[in-house]
């Protein structure tokens, strides 16, 4: 665990956010340099005055550090720095994602489908049942069900998971010495063994109020899918709503009534084309192109191939580069889940890329 002294100590440092910590990272090149430079070295980085200066060659952010690294080994807790292989990899390429992960439990953070749901705390009856239907429908696809462990629509969806032996992960708005809400204890227990707890927040932080709208960020950047199943006009789903639509992610929501105040939230984020409409777990299936059978090579090249304007920028990507991951290609490119798909699925029915493990692309 002492490679993540230093990537620890980069998030103890006072009123450093994780767009200053990579910047910092990047000019000094490692986060141990960051703590060996100079405070002169440290003045001449963009955003850095002598203040924060001042603060990075203190003793705080390292004592910090160490404490932090005991809770790591007393609790059985894994700690992801976003340059990792381990981090997210849905998650690492947004400016705003965090730096450090902490994670209890055993979930694969780079499943092969993630899909996000959330929802209204108090939810009806009919939105609880579509909640467990779906999954239910999604079950053949394997994938990992991520949400906030809050009351309602959340911990219907984990518990759901568990009950189909679907990986399952918690992300909280605060430390993992902590559990909010108490009466999720015991489902919690159970995640342990199939998903986990995830947070971005040190082992001893509180819940605080202004925590709950950043984690939703990470609920966003995780997914491949975020299912909104049931919501009021504004809280906390329409901000994770609107935190995957700046990542590009494709947003279900499940219509209702009009004037239902359990319904008007998803109302509206399909009638502002920030969703699409959800009827059942095959609208997703399908536009994720998860019900189509593995691709089968054999195709030769063509010598001449026609290919639209998006399918030269993913060609001129790869080309850049010797390999990308889908979802280094869906970050830069601009586009969304399916979007990326569809396009990755077609140039490779045309011969031109190849599919590797880990959801890698190179060029054929």
């Amino acid at each position: 665990m002492e490679h993540l002294f230093y990537p620890i100590a980069l998030t103890k440092i006072p009123k450093v956010g994780p767009i200053t910590a990579r910047t910092l990272v990047s000019y000094c090149g490692s986060p141990e340099e960051v703590f060996r430079s100079s405070a002169k070295a440290l003045l001449k980085i963009p955003g850095i005055g002598a203040q924060l200066a001042q603060q990075i060659k203190s003793a705080e952010p390292q004592l910090a550090a160490e404490k932090e690294l005991v809770h790591l080994g007393q609790h059985q807790i894994q700690a992801h720095f976003y340059l990792d292989e381990q981090y997210p990899s849905r998650l690492k390429h947004y400016p705003d994602s965090p730096l450090i992960l902490y994670h209890r439990g055993n979930a694969n953070l780079n499943a092969k489908r993630i899909v996000a749901v959330v929802g209204t705390r108090k939810p009806t009856v009919q939105g609880t049942s579509f909640c467990e239907e779906m999954l239910e429908q999604l079950l053949p696809y394997d994938p990992l069900i991520i949400s906030g462990l809050a009351y309602g629509i959340d911990i219907c969806a984990h518990r759901k998971a568990l009950e189909l032996k679907l990986p399952t992960v918690g992300v909280l708005a605060h430390g993992l010495a902590h559990l909010y809400p108490p009466s999720h204890r015991s489902a919690v227990q159970k995640m342990l063994d199939n998903g986990g707890i995830l947070t971005e927040y040190g082992f001893e932080t509180n819940a605080e109020k202004e925590h709950f709208p950043l984690r939703n960020r990470i609920i966003a950047g995780m997914c491949d899918a975020l299912v909104v199943v049931e919501t009021a006009r504004y809280g906390g789903s329409i901000i994770t709503a609107n935190f995957a639509n700046e990542y590009n992610k494709d947003v279900f929501a499940v219509p209702g009534r009009v004037k239902d105040p359990f319904s008007v939230g998803c109302n509206a984020l399909i009638k502002n084309n920030q969703a699409h409409l959800m009827e059942s777990a095959e609208d997703l299936v399908r536009l994720l192109r998860w019900d189509l059978p593995p691709y089968t090579y054999g195709v030769q090249q063509q010598l001449f191939v026609e290919m639209s304007e998006e399918e030269k920028n993913i060609v001129n990507l790869l080309r850049h580069d010797e390999e990308k991951n889908i979802d280094e290609l869906t970050f830069v490119a601009q586009k969304s889940s399916s979007a990326m798909a569809a396009l990755l699925l077609e140039l490779e029915f045309k011969g031109v890329i190849k599919a590797l493990p880990g959801k890698r692309y190179i060029l054929v």
